[in-house]
């Protein structure tokens, strides 16, 4: 009786005692976060808080990166394997910094490597947020960012013209159907007058006697991709259009790399295409 009562008071007692706590699971957030490219740089300036980069790429400032006025501070490296290793990052983001081999060398070495996809569309450039926010650890970052983009995207939806624009470059050069800056164009609510696919030189001929609604003129703020001697922007009908047509001017960092910066181009090119 009394050893079947020592173990009822035993369990008892036992039930009473605080159990212990299951371990905490490691914290593998990134702090030391390095970009090889400056289209790796627009989202780790974008979506992470500034102590946990490390550096961006040398090319972070440049015009031509949208977020060139974030990466002011922000220590910079070259892409070079060597460099990079000696900073002991434990994320490195890239698209294509450091050349096609860099990912496997980093990997080897133990870094995680975290790659930048590519975006023709904007539902592609959606996903690529997403997929590195959450590499990231900064997912509601990156939900923010979507949401921002959907709801200028809807606002557009309204002001749909239909007018036609065309693309051009200083090195004299335009896209239809199947590149990002056709679906800019499309986003905008406007028609792509260049109808041929893929990237191409300005459609001189048919310049001569068809004209664009609205011109959306990019990379004409840069100081690199201007025209060579034998560039289709030097021939008069490209001059023309730029003279006669209504020009919106494009920043090249809106259309460089794929994300939320080209929310602007199509924003542009949609109120460009206003009154006309």
């Amino acid at each position: 009786m009394r050893l079947g009562l020592s173990i009822v008071v035993a369990a008892t007692l036992a039930a009473c005692q605080p159990q212990a706590e299951a371990p905490a699971a490691p914290d593998t957030t990134p702090r030391r976060i390095v970009s090889l490219d400056y289209c790796a740089d627009q989202y780790v300036l974008k979506l992470v808080e500034p102590e946990r980069i490390l550096a961006v790429s040398e090319d972070a400032e440049r015009p031509f990166s949208y977020m060139r006025e974030a990466a002011k501070g922000v220590p910079k490296v070259r892409s070079s394997v060597e460099d990079v290793l000696a900073l002991k990052p434990d994320l490195i983001v890239r698209a294509y910094g450091g050349g096609p081999q860099a990912g496997t060398f980093l990997e080897r070495a133990g870094i995680p490597v975290l790659k930048v996809g590519f975006s023709r569309s904007l539902d592609a450039a959606k996903m690529v947020i997403r997929d590195i926010a959450n590499g990231l650890h900064a997912k509601a970052a990156g939900a923010a960012v979507i949401a921002d983009m959907e709801m200028r995207l809807k606002a557009l939806a309204h002001s749909a013209s239909g007018k036609s624009v065309l693309y051009m470059t200083p090195a004299g050069v335009t896209t239809g159907p199947g590149s990002d800056v056709h679906e800019m164009i499309l986003a905008a609510g406007l028609q792509n007058f260049q109808t041929e696919a893929g990237w191409r030189p300005l459609p001189l001929e048919r310049l001569t006697h068809e004209q664009p609604d609205l011109i959306a003129a990019s990379f004409f703020d840069a100081k690199t991709n201007h025209p060579n001697a034998w560039s289709a922007m030097r021939h008069p009908v490209a001059r023309k259009q730029l003279r006669d047509v209504p020009t919106v001017y494009l920043d090249g960092a809106w259309t460089a790399c794929g994300g939320w910066n080209w929310m602007d181009a199509i924003e542009a090119m949609a109120a460009g295409a206003q009154g006309l």
